[in-house]
């Protein structure tokens, strides 16, 4: 055992790759088909700008049933946010992805031939659930499966399909709107139906993540993911030793099948790890995943996608297509500067484009409120005023697409340990969900009550607090395995204390296995 630890110490000394060292093919081939499935929420939320000012005139329907509709989508992916963790647990994490495609689908179909308020809305309610299936599993899968080296980049790709999708359904509202108004929509919202059976098709190609393999007892199964998605021989022996101790299988064993406990197995007790008897690890990472979900949508941003027709509108642009002409624009912008961070983050590191985004974020949304107040107040029009708030809605979206959109996503998915990472995530998911959902189902009201500027001084001031929250609670987890980081939590306000001690005693145990494996 203690030249079986030696060994472990002189392999992970090698990590992470040497600097110019290829990205996984394979681990980054599987983390892209099963990010894709967050197509099918920026999609909804880019179709659904454009396509609410065409149900607004067809449906007759008032403001307030305009945030309903628009909103209770993320309420409902609460439904599916809540059950894929434990779904996943019991199915798996890949076929878990083909249901979120099928769900979908179902949903889509409804929506394009909705004949009324209370179709549509059903319609909403079913591809809600896929959705909420499609947001916590993509990062999960994705972190499970990449390596240390690239996790960041792949776990991104979740975000970067979000954008895409919000691309094409901004894309989609400006190509149908030539068509009469009852059919207009409804192509806008049925088209929907493409990716989702296009990417559960696709997904059956991937292999299972080995360490839902692993809690199954599929010991031989995980190895050979294991070897086709680390950067090394000796780093996939590394991860399987480290996924074998996390799962509480002895590190000797070597059978390709394993007994493991139906409880271990199938995620039974996680609830009571996470709420009732956390560890002060497990608080941490628990305080830590939320709040990075909560913050994202709270500061904002979806208000700034899906109504971006109406702060257009406000700010003096009338005409329909001009609006939605302006909107591509934001979808462009999102996509870009996620790719972006995309290739930052595991060469900077989270902290960084997590504090940078925010603190970008805080300065537009403050500009971008300034705008728009001044442009309320007002009796003619201001061109300048004009050109600030689109510059405002482009640098927002900016901002948030190179940190607090993707590193959301990227940090929740690998800070839970793998008994409770499913169910953790799932629960990260269903907080993001419902925040977007209150914002999107208040903002029009808000507005209203406080004036659109109001409303825009109040996301700053809530990312100025996010901003904090992040100094003070989120430690640095570049470069780490997924199994090394429970360490790094546990002391709070004082994690970098507890980062340096850890990184001290690597370092001098790295120093004495060297030592002793010395001739």
């Amino acid at each position: 055992m203690a030249v079986q630890n030696v060994e472990k110490n002189v392999i992970s000394n090698k990590l992470p790759p040497l600097k110019g060292q290829k990205r996984n093919k394979y681990a980054f081939a599987c983390s892209l088909l099963a990010s894709m499935t967050s197509v099918l929420l920026g999609y909804d939320t880019g179709v659904m700008s454009g396509a609410v000012i065409y149900i607004k005139e067809d449906l007759k329907i008032s403001d307030v049933e305009i945030e309903i509709l628009v909103g209770t989508i993320n309420i409902y992916s609460l439904v599916g946010a809540a059950i894929a963790g434990r779904t996943s647990d019991w199915i798996g994490r890949r076929y878990t992805i083909v249901l979120a495609g099928i769900i979908f689908f179902v949903g889509a179909i409804l929506m394009g031939f909705a004949t009324n308020y209370w179709f549509l809305m059903f319609g909403r309610f079913v591809a809600g659930i896929g959705v909420g299936y499609a947001l916590m599993i993509a990062p999960v899968y994705t972190a499970e499966v990449a390596p240390a080296s690239c996790r960041g980049f792949c776990t991104s790709f979740p975000e970067v399909f979000i954008n895409a999708g919000v691309l094409l359904g901004y894309v989609s509202n400006y190509a149908f709107s030539m068509l009469p108004l009852k059919l207009g929509w409804r192509f806008m919202l049925g088209i929907g139906v493409i990716p989702s059976v296009l990417l559960a098709v696709g997904v059956l190609a991937m292999p299972e993540s080995p360490r839902w393999l692993v809690m199954q007892g599929r010991l031989g199964d995980a190895k050979r993911v294991l070897e086709k998605t680390s950067d090394s021989t000796e780093e996939s022996k590394m991860r399987l030793a480290d996924i074998k101790e996390a799962a509480g299988i002895p590190e000797d064993c070597q059978d390709d099948v394993v007994s493991v406990t139906r409880k271990r197995s199938h995620g039974a007790g996680v609830w009571r790890d996470l709420f009732l008897h956390p560890t002060p690890s497990v608080l941490h990472i628990l305080i830590v995943g939320i709040g990075i979900h909560f913050f994202q949508q709270a500061s904002g941003i979806d208000a700034v996608v899906l109504y971006s027709p109406r702060i257009y509108e406000k700010a003096g642009i009338t005409k329909h297509s001009d609006r939605l002409l302006a909107t591509i624009a934001v979808g462009c912008m999102k996509t870009f500067f996620t790719l972006v961070a995309t290739f930052l983050v595991d060469k900077i590191g989270r902290r960084i484009l997590l504090l940078s985004s925010c603190g970008g974020m805080i300065l537009s949304l403050l500009c971008l409120a300034t705008g728009l107040t001044i442009i309320d107040h007002s009796d003619q029009k201001l061109k300048w005023a004009i050109v600030l708030c689109v510059c405002c809605t482009y640098s927002t979206v900016a901002f948030f697409s190179i940190g607090m959109g993707p590193l959301a996503w990227v940090y929740s998915s690998e800070i839970f340990p793998l008994r409770l990472r499913a169910q953790g995530c799932s629960i990260g998911v269903a907080v993001n969900r419902a925040v977007s959902g209150g914002i999107l189902m208040t903002f029009i009201s808000l507005y209203k009550a406080i004036s659109i500027g109001g409303a825009f001084f109040l996301y700053a001031g809530i990312a100025i607090m996010a901003w904090i929250f992040f100094y003070t609670l989120l430690p640095e987890t570049r470069g780490r395995t997924l199994e090394e980081m429970e360490p790094l939590f546990g002391t709070f306000f004082r994690w970098r204390s507890t980062m340096k001690e850890l990184d001290r005693n690597k370092v001098e145990g790295d120093a004495g296995a060297g030592a002793q494996v010395q001739p």
